[in-house]
């Protein structure tokens, strides 16, 4: 297992180069920049010039990689070209704020998804599964931009219940109750957005596994289809499920970026999404590079618990 571990690690190296750069030469093959999202027309060629050399935006892009490189690997993620604040401490400030939001979103998602994926999945064909499928088929068709702007109108504007923006109200910082309030509305839209794609997949590995020989055989020696869910089936689906877990890791960080934007919650979302309007692009490498790590220990993750799960499943020299 270490030296699995060992070699994935090694593997994830070449990865991140080759992400990273991608991504800064296609900001950089953009028809502007940084520096024209914060001059004004009264502003001298000689001026913009004079700013684009600070940054050091008229070095050759494989400097300027080359530079953001260097500093990365000491640790230094830089500051914004556009606000000139420290990153590392921008990150660290939102990206709890959106831990907070989008982990009980989801694992609230999770919760029903299995649930009800179990249900249809072992009742295939019927109404209860057709309404179900039927359910996540809406929902997955359902872009979430508009159901969030629907619940705001119903419940934020119309009824009056929650308030719309931001994570609490002015002066009631650490208010829990206000953080509540402040929280259903994003929280509701996220499990409606996870929810879909949990069911349906839950659903497609509990019909699958209902197809099985060993269920046949349960079956014939009398066992209902209750104990046969409960005691074999839904042991079998958690492999499946442990690897939605590991892919869902980077959903902590970049889940909820449409979400957080809609509602001016202050996480990740709105901070990437200015700075990929302004191309700020030390920003967006930062934000991307720690999706990708995210993505990354997420399959390692689910590597290693399928082996915890499931006994009968070892890593071999091959693998």
């Amino acid at each position: 297992m270490a030296v699995y571990i060992l070699r994935r690690l090694l593997q994830v190296v070449p990865m991140l180069l080759l992400v990273t750069f991608v991504v800064f030469a296609l900001l950089h093959a953009a028809p502007y920049d940084v520096v024209d999202t914060i001059t004004t027309p009264q502003m001298s060629e000689e001026t913009k010039a004079a700013m684009r050399e600070r940054y050091g935006l008229d070095q050759p892009i494989v400097v300027q990689y080359g530079l953001w490189l260097a500093n990365v690997l000491q640790g230094d993620f830089g500051y914004s070209l556009a606000s000139r604040h420290s990153i590392a401490e921008e990150l660290a400030a939102r990206i709890p704020n959106t831990i907070m939001l989008v982990a009980p979103a989801y694992l609230a998602a999770l919760l029903l998804a299995v649930v009800l994926g179990l249900i249809a999945g072992s009742r295939r064909g019927t109404v209860v599964d057709k309404a179900i499928d039927g359910l996540a088929g809406i929902g997955i068709a359902t872009p979430s931009f508009w159901f969030a702007l629907l619940v705001i109108y119903v419940f934020g504007y119309q009824l009056r219940w929650f308030p719309i923006i931001g994570m609490h109200s002015v002066g009631k910082q650490g208010d829990p109750v206000d953080f509540l309030m402040h929280f259903v509305m994003p929280f509701l839209v996220l499990v409606v957005a996870f929810f879909p794609e949990l069911a349906r997949y839950v659903r497609s590995a509990t019909i699958s596994q209902f197809s099985q020989d060993y269920v046949l055989v349960q079956r014939g020696f009398g066992a209902s289809r209750r104990q046969v869910l409960t005691r074999h089936v839904g042991r079998n689906v958690m492999l499946p499920i442990i690897t939605q877990l590991g892919l869902a890791l980077p959903i902590l960080v970049t889940g909820a970026i449409v979400t957080e934007s809609i509602f001016g919650w202050p996480g990740i979302g709105p901070y990437f999404l200015t700075a990929t309007r302004s191309l700020d692009y030390p920003v967006v490498l930062a934000v991307l590079l720690l999706s990708a790590v995210l993505v990354i220990v997420g399959n390692l993750i689910a590597d290693v618990l399928y082996v915890v799960v499931d006994p009968r499943i070892r890593i071999g020299a091959g693998s």
